[in-house]
């Protein structure tokens, strides 16, 4: 138990924030939907609870992933997160599936709404906390990827390096960008429906905010699947290579291979050094490899292999345009 409790303490706390949040949120426009009747509103309570649900669910996981290897999982537990976000998914699908449901049918049997003002308050107040954990989150990609910046640049780094995000806090990232989008398109649908009487506004901002939650279950399933079966970093490779290949004994690498665990990356490598050398000499090369590839962020473990020189420039010519 207490085990537990020290990995929960490493947990994405992103994800936490966002859940608490949420679970706040959820609580507040599901009390005004009850009093309302706004499909918007009920729309946006599944989505908050929804998020709620699955961002717990991801914090459980991404502290559970850090637990040690053992001698029955020695490659450690890395993958767990990239499970627990694959079953997180399914709780948003279900919702995003109740919301359009709900949608289409106001859409065909349009009723009108009570409680305009109250309606507008609580969306606000939620679209701001929503936004704060969105822009948390965006921090939090940044400071993980050691990114620097302020103001705007914040949102335009956050979205060119998302793809280098951490599972956990990327979830998040686009849970709380599809609830701020979703909250600001729930008050439109209110106050249009309310001086227009278009009722059916309201079903139609419940589908479109449904069709969003949809696509992040559908991003969010497709990045997890790759992360369970194992998916290859070719960027950290290109890095780790050219980290490599700035060694003076190293005069080739033969293959390079950085496998995404979860948050943790496994390296494999294969270089070619001189055949003259020692094996003190290429166990020297090696504990001095090791050293610098796990200094890399993520890195968690390194496997060497040595192979004789070939003459074929096989790194650079991966690498490089061909002269030809």
């Amino acid at each position: 138990m207490r085990e537990i409790f020290q990995l929960l303490k490493r947990g994405n706390k992103s994800a936490m924030l966002a859940a608490i949040i949420n679970t706040v949120i959820s609580i507040i426009k599901g009390t005004a939907y009850m009093f309302t009747g706004n499909v918007a509103m009920f729309a946006e309570t599944m989505h908050s609870l929804g998020d709620a649900a699955n961002q717990f669910f991801v914090f459980v996981g991404s502290a559970l992933s850090k637990k040690a290897p053992t001698e029955k999982f020695p490659n450690g537990f890395g993958r767990l997160v990239n499970l627990v976000l694959l079953g997180a998914v399914l709780i948003v699908g279900i919702m995003a599936f109740e919301t359009i449901r709900e949608g289409w049918h106001h859409v065909i049997h349009p009723t009108k709404s009570d409680g305009f003002i109250i309606n507008i308050i609580v969306l606000g107040v939620s679209t701001l906390l929503e936004t704060f954990v969105l822009f948390k989150a965006m921090r939090e990609i940044l400071h993980d990827l050691d990114i620097e910046a302020s103001g705007t640049n914040v949102f335009v780094k956050t979205f060119a390096n998302l793809g280098r995000a951490k599972p956990a806090t990327k979830l998040v990232f686009m849970e709380d960008l599809v609830a701020t989008l979703g909250g600001l398109l729930a008050i439109i649908a209110v106050v249009l429906s309310h001086f227009t009487k278009f009722h059916q506004l309201e079903g139609i901002a419940s589908m479109l905010i449904g069709a969003m939650m949809f696509f992040v279950v559908g991003k969010v399933f497709l990045d997890n699947a790759a992360g369970v079966i194992g998916q290859a970093d070719e960027e950290m490779e290109d890095k780790i290579g050219a980290l490599v290949m700035t060694d003076p004994d190293v005069l080739d690498i033969q293959g390079i291979t950085v496998i995404k665990e979860g948050e943790d990356l496994h390296v494999e490598l294969e270089i070619e050094v001189d055949p003259k050398l020692t094996v003190a000499e290429a166990d020297d090369i090696k504990d001095r490899l090791e050293e610098k590839i796990m200094a890399e962020k993520g890195v968690v473990d390194v496997t060497i292999e040595f192979d004789e020189e070939d003459g074929v420039m096989t790194w650079q010519n991966r690498n490089e345009p061909d002269a030809n």
